[in-house]
């Protein structure tokens, strides 16, 4: 892959911006229109950030890690990024599309690469309605939330629910839920890749949700319907032997 056309992103860490100054005096900073490749400095947050921000460009995307998990990024070094790059492993992943509806008749459509949840909003537990596929599944789970996830995002808030991890070549999702309390033994559930998955909130003024896709938050829903979205594709470059699927792997043995 070409290394003199690289697009630079930071997150305003100082870790992260004396990564980019360094990285940039060697290499250069090419405008995103130019590029053909994005190097996103910073942890997993900023690498949602910028698989969003870049997306329209159908770039791929190389994380160097200058923050905590890193669980997207690849391990930072300021020397070698040349041969990295060329020699770099490319996973495609499909985000969630959310169409929220508020209280207020409002709608809000979203993307997530992770995950989209619904959370309680007060002091008293959610309780919603699951349909799949326009069929009731579960007529009332009463939690303090629950959660779609992809394959690429089944290690973040997903695994801190005690949901599934899922290879990142499978074709399903997870649906799980957050410190449910009714049904007891409801823990989630599979669900193929085409599902469509829809939330309606139950008492929506006395126990109210809101609703988050990666980080975009929207108060007050009474219904979300999540799906996947085949039409739009992230690329991620990771380093051999240390992409997304060993990752998940790894962790099941951890």
């Amino acid at each position: 892959m070409p290394t003199s056309r690289i697009a630079f992103r930071a997150s305003p860490t100082p870790v992260a911006q004396a990564a980019l100054a360094g990285l940039t005096a060697r290499h250069g900073q090419t405008p995103l229109g130019q590029a053909t490749v994005v190097v996103a400095l910073g942890g997993d947050g900023f690498m949602l950030q910028t698989l969003h921000d870049t997306q329209s460009a159908g770039l791929p995307v190389y994380g160097m890690n200058c923050g905590t998990v890193g669980f997207l990024m690849n391990a930072f070094d300021v020397e070698g990024l040349a041969d990295r790059l060329s020699l770099a492993e490319e996973t495609v992943i499909n985000p969630l599309h959310m169409r929220a509806t508020t209280s207020d008749g409002r709608v809000v459509e979203a993307l997530a690469i992770n995950e989209v949840s619904m959370l309680r909003a007060g002091p008293q537990a959610a309780k919603l309605a699951i349909y799949v596929d326009g069929k009731l599944r579960l007529a009332e789970l009463v939690c303090d939330g629950a959660l779609l996830c992809t394959p690429a995002g089944s290690t973040a808030y997903n695994y801190s629910a005690h949901g599934p991890i899922l290879p990142i070549g499978s074709d399903v999702l997870a649906l799980t839920a957050v410190a449910a309390f009714r049904p007891r033994r409801w823990h989630g559930a599979l669900l193929p890749k085409t599902a469509v998955v829809r939330f309606e909130v139950i008492h929506p003024d006395k126990r109210p949700v809101m609703a988050d896709a990666d980080g975009r938050s929207v108060r007050d829903v009474v219904s979300v319907e999540i799906r996947s979205e085949p039409e739009i594709c992230h690329r991620i470059l990771f380093d051999p032997g240390h992409g997304l699927e060993e990752r998940l792997l790894v962790e099941q043995f951890a």
